[in-house]
């Protein structure tokens, strides 16, 4: 049973290396390709915006800041403090008083961290 389990692992762990070898090889051989396609003039060049994605954590910050109100309707919810739920009702209140224009500024730079085109809320005016 064990030297089952061993050899499973051991394939699984060699199957997935492979893989990861794979994928470094076509990489490196889509990175050449790309490379001809600028020398000839043919694609613009994107190497230092795809590199720069790599070590990039405003995603996780923003992916942090939105999902910090829902932990906090969570912990008013389960404190069973009626002045926190009080207090995060108020917050909640004044939040939706917030002017739209700063509403669809927020979500402006939220959509172009996750690459999404937010221009179309300036354009109908909507929330």
């Amino acid at each position: 049973m064990w030297f089952q389990a061993i050899k499973l692992a051991v394939s699984a762990g060699s199957h997935i290396f492979k893989k990861k070898q794979e994928t470094k090889m076509m990489m490196a051989d889509a990175q050449y390709k790309h490379a001809q396609k600028m020398a000839s003039g043919e694609a613009a060049y994107q190497g230092k915006l795809l590199e720069s994605r790599d070590s990039d954590w405003k995603d996780e910050a923003v992916l942090i800041i939105l999902t910090l109100p829902i932990l906090v309707i969570a912990w008013g919810v389960f404190s069973d403090d009626p002045g926190s739920a009080e207090k995060i009702k108020q917050f909640f209140d004044q939040f939706q008083q917030l002017p739209s224009w700063f509403t669809n500024l927020w979500i402006l730079v939220v959509a172009s961290i996750y690459g999404i085109k937010g221009t179309q809320i300036f354009k109908g005016g909507k929330k």
